[in-house]
């Protein structure tokens, strides 16, 4: 009976699916209402995720996957944290290389230093510090809770990372027509807005890295994810630096992909991810 509730059949398709439905029902109401009420729907929109991925595993009827949550949420002992210290380390020379290539297109050394504000509005630097920090947190129980290794069960980690960033990719698609957000910002150049969500595949590869080489530990890929949002928040880059720092993630997760080409293209797990619990130690 034990081996029976084990065998769990991951459903990637229908989790996505929830997650856009249950996302969308609120982002798209938010659009055509006032600044005042738009961000309180957009912030149960990102928690959708993260309650699918939860009910999708509390429903399960497998106690492997209940476990396997548990520790990836709870196990803080798994995270590697010399590992998330070099992810850090890489985004923040990515940024480095970012603005000093943009001063070959104009752009000015300005971009050293922080901003004073938010790109988005509404909500004040308390509020807007505590979303991004919420935003990170919630957003990673939900892609790596349950969707990342839905997909992952079924394929090699190099096209889990090239399907999981697009689509990860797609969700954020009302948020350009929601006023206040940083994405609607994106929209006075339709090429910024176009630069966000193209680079979101590769980064989608650089975050599957933080994840499988901290042993599938959610709390890594928030470390990381805040990061991210936080430098790319704070730091005065400008549009036109951002679109070349997409060229840059690129080759970053090209190198990253090459480095650790054991971890992205082996098959080992495919169909027996759950059964591995945590899979190899890709620390290695």
């Amino acid at each position: 009976m034990g081996k029976e509730k084990d065998s769990y059949r991951y459903r990637p398709i229908l989790f996505f699916i929830c997650a856009y439905l249950f996302t969308w029902i609120f982002w798209i109401p938010a659009i055509f209402l006032p600044e005042s009420i738009s961000p309180f729907l957009m912030l149960i929109g990102l928690m959708a995720p993260a309650v699918v991925s939860t009910v999708f595993v509390m429903a399960s009827g497998s106690d492997a996957l209940k476990q396997d949550l548990k520790n990836k949420v709870f196990g803080f002992y798994k995270v590697k944290w010399r590992n998330v210290l070099w992810a850090v380390i890489v985004f923040a020379i990515i940024i480095v290389c970012s603005i000093l290539l943009s001063l070959l297109f104009g752009q000015s050394l300005d971009q050293f230093s922080f901003t004073k504000d938010f790109s988005f509005t509404g909500v004040g630097i308390a509020g807007a510090f505590f979303t991004i920090t919420v935003a990170a947190i919630i957003e990673e129980v939900g892609w790596k809770g349950y969707c990342e290794d839905s997909i992952g069960n079924y394929m090699n980690w190099f096209w889990e990372s090239m399907i999981f960033g697009a689509l990860w990719s797609f969700w954020h698609f009302p948020l350009i027509f929601i006023q206040g957000t940083y994405h609607a910002g994106l929209m006075v150049n339709p090429l910024y807005a176009i630069n966000f969500f193209v680079s979101a595949v590769p980064m989608g590869f650089v975050i599957t890295w933080v994840y499988l080489v901290s042993d599938r530990s959610i709390l890594a890929c928030m470390i990381f994810h805040f990061f991210v949002n936080f430098m790319q928040e704070k730091i005065a880059m400008t549009p036109e630096t951002k679109c070349v720092e997409t060229i840059v993630i690129t080759l970053a997760a090209a190198i990253i992909v090459l480095l650790k080409k054991d971890m992205f293209f082996e098959s080992d797990h495919v169909g027996r991810l759950l059964a591995m619990q945590g899979g190899e130690n890709h620390d290695k």
